[in-house]
């Protein structure tokens, strides 16, 4: 069947397969824009997976300077005092001073108690006379 458009005859089989051909182009046109929106190099999944990193990095960066932090206030009390130096020389090497009387405490086992505990018992500042 034929009909006619303004005065020119027109097939309607070859009109839809016109359609569709113009369909499909403007389809394969939208995905060829569509790809780097989403698959480029500054496309979604990309701006994503680099968000992803920067929220790991900032949890580690303050990690960090929570450590840093502690180490600061480490290093203060290192340079203002002895009494840090000589808790470390006590806690971590096990020093006591000339003048000093260190009792350990053992439990009933004969096990000796945690170093906290023995170093709460040590007695500075006792001199034998």
């Amino acid at each position: 069947m034929r009909y006619s458009r303004g005065g020119i005859a027109v097939n309607p089989k070859a009109h839809f397969a016109h359609m569709r051909i113009i369909t499909l182009i403007l389809v394969v046109l939208l995905l060829l824009l569509q790809y780097p929106l989403w698959l480029g190099k500054g496309g979604w999944l990309r701006v994503w997976d680099l968000n992803h990193q920067v929220g790991e990095q900032q949890q580690i960066n303050q990690q960090a300077e929570q450590r840093n932090a502690l180490l600061d206030a480490e290093v203060r009390d290192l340079k203002q005092g002895t009494e840090a130096i000589e808790e470390r020389a006590r806690s971590e090497l096990g020093m006591i001073k000339s003048d000093e009387v260190f009792f350990q405490i053992l439990d009933a086992s004969g096990n000796q108690l945690s170093d906290k505990s023995s170093a709460a018992s040590s007695v500075s500042s006792f001199s034998a006379h």
